[in-house]
């Protein structure tokens, strides 16, 4: 098995009060490993209108992997030319994925879903984040 240099993926969407909750859900779970638990929370909008965020984290090793095997279908190369963006200084990796192609089966680059990867680096400096995370995308071309 590819080892995974993350310590934990963050995956989040909201559904708006125009949503269905469990399309929103749906679409969170193309990214996630069957059965896999998903946080709900309530929140109010500015001008009083509900919204759910739904959110997961996948922490262990295997739902870490599938997390990351899924994105395999995206432009892998693109990726890895852009994470000098996307990786900040607390060597976070970021990235957006469309709500609606997800809730199809799809995973494409867009809005809708959030990724948030805490990428293993050692020194935590950004660069070695950098590379870890390229490496192991390249793992998954």
């Amino acid at each position: 098995m590819t080892e995974v240099p993350f310590h934990y993926v963050d995956l989040r969407s909201f559904c708006y009060a125009t949503e269905d909750e469990a399309r929103v859900e749906r679409a969170l779970r193309t990214l996630l490993p069957d059965e896999f638990e998903i946080n709900r929370a309530v929140s109010e909008g500015h001008h009083g209108d509900r919204i759910v965020v739904l959110s997961a984290r996948a922490e262990n090793a295997d739902d870490v992997r599938h997390v990351l095997d899924r994105l395999a279908d995206l432009d892998l190369d693109r990726i890895r030319d852009e994470l000098g963006d996307r990786v900040n200084d607390n060597c976070a990796l970021f990235m957006r994925l469309d709500k609606q192609a997800a809730y199809k089966g799809r995973v494409e680059r867009g809005e809708g879903l959030e990724l948030r990867g805490k990428i293993e680096a050692y020194p935590a400096k950004k660069e070695a984040a950098v590379e870890n995370a390229a490496d192991a995308l390249e793992a998954r071309s």
